[in-house]
């Protein structure tokens, strides 16, 4: 016995259907939509800061709000002496020259010692502070993920180096490395020693409980190994990538 054909649906069922799917359909266009507008303006932005300055970041936006006012001078990066860029790479991403933005060793080796310290480089903090925000959220990490390599791929190592130590907070209330010399030593930041660069990048993960001026035993020592990392990338060549 033959089986009997299956009964297409008609028209209205057919009308039915559509408009039961349609605002489904809808959201899915708008969502694309937006994730593509969101996609173009990242880029766009990104694009942009390559060659202007990033005016303000959510950081000292927030920070200027808490406090009043903020103390902060955009400074070039021929005008830093060059043993605070290394005082701060030796401090805080010590194979930056090395990595595409994403430091996977550095990772490893933070999630071996159970996550007590960060794997974060010197490029996903440039895309934290300059175009998202603090604080701990998987949103903001995927973001982040998502945008160093993007920040990577326009800007010069150069580059990135230049807008972290211009927007990093070095003080309560103090951004950038022209007002943290002058705060802390009372000189330009093209005059900075060694010594003071140091002081300087061993305050970084903490700039509202440490200071360069009235360094305690804990950064006095963290300033010593800052110096001699930063004396070893140089000789070593692990500055390469930002030193003429």
């Amino acid at each position: 016995m033959a089986k009997a054909a299956k009964k297409k649906p008609g028209p209205r069922s057919a009308s039915l259907l559509r408009r039961m799917t349609w605002p489904l359909r809808w959201v899915r266009k708008w969502v694309l939509r937006a994730f593509f507008a969101a996609a173009l303006l990242a880029v766009a932005l990104v694009a942009l800061y390559s060659v202007v300055n990033p005016p303000i970041t959510h950081t000292i936006w927030s920070e200027q709000r808490r406090l009043g006012e903020v103390d902060r001078e955009w400074v070039p990066f021929d005008h830093i002496a060059p043993v605070m860029a290394r005082s701060v790479v030796a401090a805080e991403d010590a194979r930056y020259c090395q990595h595409w933005g994403i430091d996977v060793t550095a990772i490893r080796a933070a999630l071996a010692e159970g996550g007590q310290r960060g794997g974060s480089t010197i490029s996903q903090q440039v895309v934290k502070n300059v175009f998202l925000w603090q604080g701990r959220s998987w949103l903001r990490k995927a973001l982040e993920t998502l945008m160093t390599p993007l920040v990577e791929a326009i800007w010069s190592k150069r580059r990135i180096l230049e807008v972290y130590l211009n927007v990093a907070e070095m003080d309560e209330g103090v951004f950038g490395v022209e007002a943290a010399a002058r705060q802390y030593f009372g000189v330009g930041p093209d005059a900075l020693s060694a010594r003071q660069a140091a002081l300087i990048a061993a305050v970084l993960p903490d700039p509202k409980g440490r200071s360069a001026s009235r360094p305690s035993k804990f950064v006095r020592q963290r300033a010593a190994q800052i110096r001699d990392g930063a004396a070893t990338i140089r000789a070593d060549g692990r500055s390469a990538c930002f030193e003429d």
